[in-house]
């Protein structure tokens, strides 16, 4: 049984997806504005946050800043009748997990967070050490911040992650389609170069030798 934390301030579709979320055994709260799920996220231990980005009060995208820099790492889906590119991207790049636009079926959110339980608990190692070290790299998963060389260095939500899985797994080689999955969470065409583009993003900020390509297999972190 999850813990899960439906922000949305439509009564029906809350207790739309309250009920369907219990039947599966799962134990829901629900806020029914931004500050009051603002709070619920940072006080209370969830194990999953189902967020709507048309929130009165504090949108969801202010919400999902808050809490990523408060160091909270809960997944978070976001909910929206906002389904343009921009709203998507803006999304991600903020710290969501995953991203559906209303209409949608309750089948396919429990898909999503279903998988999104699953990712979290096959990766307790994210939450093993506040602060990771390799080489010249610091990475404080608490405050967010990084540093390279004593510098501090400016990193977007989608860099900080993907660098954090690196540096999770130092010397291993990561597929794109494994980057994809941990990183993204999302549905991306296996065939995108997103993760090719930020890894040119993440070298000119960590080093250009940090990170080898490792061809016909992926990327490796050089500890």
């Amino acid at each position: 049984m999850a813990r899960i934390l439906i922000v949305e301030d439509e009564a029906r579709i809350a207790s739309f997806v309250a009920k369907g979320l219990r039947a599966e055994g799962h134990q829901t709260t629900v806020a029914e504005d931004g500050p009051t799920g603002l709070d619920l996220i940072l006080a209370d231990d969830h194990d999953l946050v189902v967020l709507d980005i048309g929130l009165p009060g504090m949108d969801g995208f202010e919400v999902l800043d808050q809490i990523r820099s408060q160091g909270s790492r809960v997944p978070v889906i976001v909910l929206t009748a906002r389904d343009s590119v921009t709203d998507t991207v803006s999304a991600l790049e903020g710290g969501a997990d995953d991203y559906m636009a209303k209409p949608f079926r309750f089948a396919e959110l429990l898909a999503r967070v279903r998988l999104r339980l699953r990712q979290a608990g096959e990766q307790p190692a994210v939450a093993r050490d506040d602060v990771l070290e390799a080489g010249s790299v610091r990475l404080d998963l608490r405050t967010r911040n990084a540093h390279v060389d004593g510098h501090g260095i400016e990193l977007s939500a989608r860099e900080f992650t993907l660098l954090e899985i690196f540096m999770l797994n130092p010397g291993q080689v990561l597929s794109r389609e494994q980057l994809l999955d941990h990183v993204w969470g999302y549905d991306f065409d296996p065939a995108s170069n997103v993760v090719d583009v930020y890894v040119g993003y993440l070298r000119k900020k960590v080093g250009a030798s940090a990170i080898s390509t490792v061809r016909g297999m992926g990327y490796r972190f050089n500890a």
